[in-house]
């Protein structure tokens, strides 16, 4: 049996074992965050103010009697949208948009603005405000999908604004494309929930209905050309979308996750199919419906003081 004094030497053995580990456990080696705390770094962005965005040049000359169109590459920067292989969503979508521009700026018939004409990221309420301060009378924006690992999914779709989602599938998609305003799960300054259903509220039946309108071109311009999922035409809340005064629509231009569809969509050869179908679509729409010219004012009596009409803008 072992004597008391025996037991010494084991007892300052454990001590100094005990010691070397509570000093390494203070060393920044082993300092590693606990599970649910904050992290030790903050990811900063730097984003505009609000009224700072530039607002992109129009091409097409400055005859302002003719429709202007303004087209919105998705994501950007950053927000890379879907990614299959080498694939980025923001760059086939900012090809095919600057394809579109060219096409219809040779025709002549319009003018054009691109939201974004290189890698920069915008927050998805500029996209549309950009569209509202230079009046424009269409509003675009392009996108392209990616389904993971269901390859086989493919086809076209064409959104415009719904105050709830016309599917499961609508919705899904919808919740992604507005997610591109978080960072780190946390959400972008954004406009309260109210504001934002008055806006749609406020929103004029004539931009809603042209809006249908125009994607019923698109569905035409394209059947027999290019594939659509079915249905072609969906309704979504885009916060895109939700200009209260310019019909706006979302075109989803196939899946890049399908290899197939993803190189058409990533070819010179694809992109001049879609800009022809686009600008034939874009074109048709405003034969059907011309863009609404504001009337000139009436000649007001000197002594009349002017109207105190609101804008939407000061009503909210």
């Amino acid at each position: 049996m072992l004597s008391r004094a025996s037991y010494l030497p084991i007892a300052g053995a454990f001590l100094a074992v005990l010691f070397v580990c509570l000093g390494l456990y203070q060393t920044p080696l082993l300092d590693a965050p606990r599970i649910g705390s904050r992290p030790d770094y903050v990811l900063k962005l730097q984003l505009p103010a609000p009224g700072e965005v530039d607002l992109p040049s129009i091409a097409g000359g400055g005859d302002a009697s003719r429709p202007l169109v303004v087209i919105d590459a998705g994501h950007g920067g950053h927000d890379t949208g879907a990614i299959a292989g080498n694939r980025q969503e923001k760059d086939i979508v900012l090809s095919l948009a600057k394809r579109l521009r060219d096409e219809l700026l040779a025709d002549g018939r319009v003018r054009v603005a691109l939201t974004r004409e290189d890698d920069r990221f915008l927050v998805l309420e500029e996209r549309a405000e950009i569209a509202r301060r230079l009046d424009a009378d269409l509003f675009l924006s392009i996108h392209a999908d990616s389904a993971g690992e269901i390859t086989e999914a493919a086809g076209a779709s064409i959104y415009t604004l719904s105050a709830d989602a016309s599917s499961q599938a609508a919705a899904r998609y919808a919740a992604r494309e507005n997610s591109a305003d978080i960072i780190n799960g946390v959400q972008l300054e954004r406009g309260n929930e109210t504001v934002a259903t008055i806006l749609v509220e406020l929103s004029q039946r004539r931009a809603v209905e042209e809006a249908g309108a125009f994607a019923q071109a698109i569905e035409e311009a394209g059947t027999g050309r290019i594939a659509f999922r079915e249905p072609a035409r969906r309704s979504a809340p885009f916060v895109v979308l939700k200009a209260p005064d310019i019909p706006s629509v979302l075109f989803e231009a196939g899946f890049i996750s399908n290899a197939a569809e993803a190189q058409v969509l990533d070819s010179a050869e694809g992109r001049e199919r879609f800009a022809e179908i686009m600008a034939r679509a874009i074109l048709n729409y405003f034969d059907a419906v011309p863009p609404v010219q504001d009337p000139q004012p009436a000649p007001r009596p000197a002594n009349e003081a002017p109207s105190a009409r609101p804008s939407i803008g000061s009503v909210l």
